[in-house]
């Protein structure tokens, strides 16, 4: 409870601050490329229950049908803008709003698409028990992922193989320890990271 309590006010507080911020990206990516602010991609949260996480658009229209895994630098699908708000984070900006309506948390393991949560082992399915977050120990790990995935012959693979379990184990115990404690400590080390570029 004290732990959803958190969520609602620092999601409606980010919001609130945020707003201006949010306007001028919001207008920023709708302008620079066809396809509207907004991308909605359907994620597995809670329970299993799938829900729609909202970003800022940072790839072209229809890019979706041309594979799931983005590759950093070299891929060719990422608008202008959406390099930028990608290597700040602010494309994420908008999961605030999923915190707010309880489909998501501050902190907690980042929710995957369908087709990658099938491949869950049954261990790793209890990263299920509770709501996905905006960001964790194992994104904190990979805030990088998309250059790792970039280097890779075979992205997809690289991803399923060795990135997917890795963020899982380090996900996992999380599961198990999660308090309000914790969570602002990773919020910290998020923003610590971030800070850091």
């Amino acid at each position: 409870m004290l732990k959803r309590l958190f969520d609602i006010l620092s999601s409606a507080s980010a919001l609130v601050f945020l707003s201006p911020v949010l306007l001028v990206v919001a207008i920023s990516v709708a302008v620079t490329s066809p396809g509207g602010a907004f991308f909605r991609q359907v994620r597995v949260g809670r329970a299993g229950k799938e829900f729609g996480l909202l970003k800022f658009r940072t790839m072209r229209p229809d890019s979706e049908s041309k594979g799931q895994i983005t590759v950093g630098g070299r891929d060719p699908r990422i608008t202008s803008i959406g390099y930028f708000l990608r290597r700040t984070k602010m494309d994420e900006l908008p999961q605030l709003w999923n915190v707010l309506v309880g489909e998501m948390s501050i902190v907690g393991p980042r929710p995957e698409v369908p087709k990658y949560v099938a491949m869950y082992t049954a261990e790793q399915r209890a990263v299920l028990q509770v709501r996905p977050g905006i960001t964790s120990l194992a994104s904190i790990a990979y805030i990088n992922e998309n250059e790792v995935l970039g280097r890779s012959a075979d992205p997809e693979r690289t991803y399923i193989e060795e990135v997917m379990p890795a963020k899982l184990a380090l996900d996992l115990p999380y599961v198990q320890q999660r308090g309000l404690w914790l969570d602002l400590r990773i919020i910290g080390r998020t923003l610590g990271r971030m800070a850091r570029g």
